[in-house]
This record gives structure tokens, sequence and C-alpha cells, in this order.
């Protein structure tokens, strides 16, 4: 019960925290020039089972959102992704990692079933979220504002503006890059 609590209390943080913010701000970047670490965590497909690295995809942009399955925001870019790769295929790869620490597999796999998203899922590591924040700052895993992380196909990390991003924006962004 008591890390349930410490469990919402950080979400009521990190929400209030993001709220606040500039949620139509600029595009961020961490301030190293070499591969961040977080991208060479290994991560599990919870539709597939497959493993896989960020850093696996090099070559091919990478769409990196986070998200929790309670949020209707992040459903709303969920289904602006899901738009992109109906226009681009795959050329580009998305990833999503659920950042609810109170959320497992099973509820994960239930949204993507249920919303039948054909995209990598994934579940967030300890040190997954820690680093995301350590580079780009706590609203990166504030779930409510739609936090995308634009990988270019160099290896370079980008923190889009906040708020639902749409498809045709994303694919602008992607094309840009």
């Amino acid at each position: 019960m008591r890390s349930i609590a410490i469990s919402l209390a950080l979400l009521l943080a990190l929400t209030t925290f993001g709220c606040a913010s500039n949620t139509t701000g600029t595009t961020d970047t961490p301030d190293t020039a070499e591969t961040a670490e977080w991208m060479e965590i290994e991560l599990t497909d919870v539709r597939t089972g497959e493993t896989f690295k960020l850093s696996d995809f090099n070559g091919t942009p990478v769409l990196l959102e986070t998200f929790a399955v309670w949020c209707s925001t992040c459903k709303r870019q969920q289904d602006q992704i899901d738009a992109l790769h109906e226009k681009v295929g795959d050329d580009v790869i998305s990833v999503s990692i659920d950042i609810d620490p109170s959320e497992n597999k099973q509820n994960v796999q239930d949204h993507v079933e249920r919303y039948d998203f054909n995209w990598r899922f994934a579940i967030d590591t300890d040190d997954f979220a820690k680093m995301l924040v350590a580079d780009f700052g706590v609203n990166v895993v504030n779930a409510p504002s739609a936090p995308i992380i634009l990988i270019d196909a160099d290896g370079q990390p980008e923190l889009l503006r906040f708020g639902v991003k749409n498809a045709s924006e994303l694919e602008e962004t992607i094309a840009g890059s």
C-alpha cells in the first residue's frame, strides 16, 4: 500500500510540475555528442517478447514516446503515431515506453491490443527513465505532456515540443532532421 501511495505522489508531482511548465516549448537536446547511455539499455517489446536497444536502429529515425495507459493525451499522441505509420510505413521506428511504476506488462499488452497499435511497446526499467530525466529534464517522464524524443538517423536525440504532435508535423520534423 505504501508503494502505491509513493507512486501516486510521484505521478502527481510530475504531473503538477509538467502542467506548470511551458507545454509549447521548443526542442531540447542532451549536452553529449556520444551515444546516450539510455540508447544502450536492453528493452523488451511487450507485444513480441523480442529484446532491442534503441541504438539497434541507427540509420533509421526513431520516435521514442514515454506514456502511461491511463493517459488520454498519450492515447491521442499514439493515434497520431499510428496515422504517421500509415503514411510512412517502416521509414521510421516508433517505440513507446510505459513510465508508470504502477503499470505492468499486462496493462500495456491490453492497451496495445485494445487500440491495435503495431509498433514496439516496452516497460520502463529503473535506469532508463532516470537517464532520460538526466538528459532532458523531468518533463520527459510526464505522460500528460506527450513527450517524444526524435532520434535522427545518425543517432542524435532531440526532445520535441510538448503537447500532441499531429502526423504531418511528425513527418515534417523527421524529414528535417
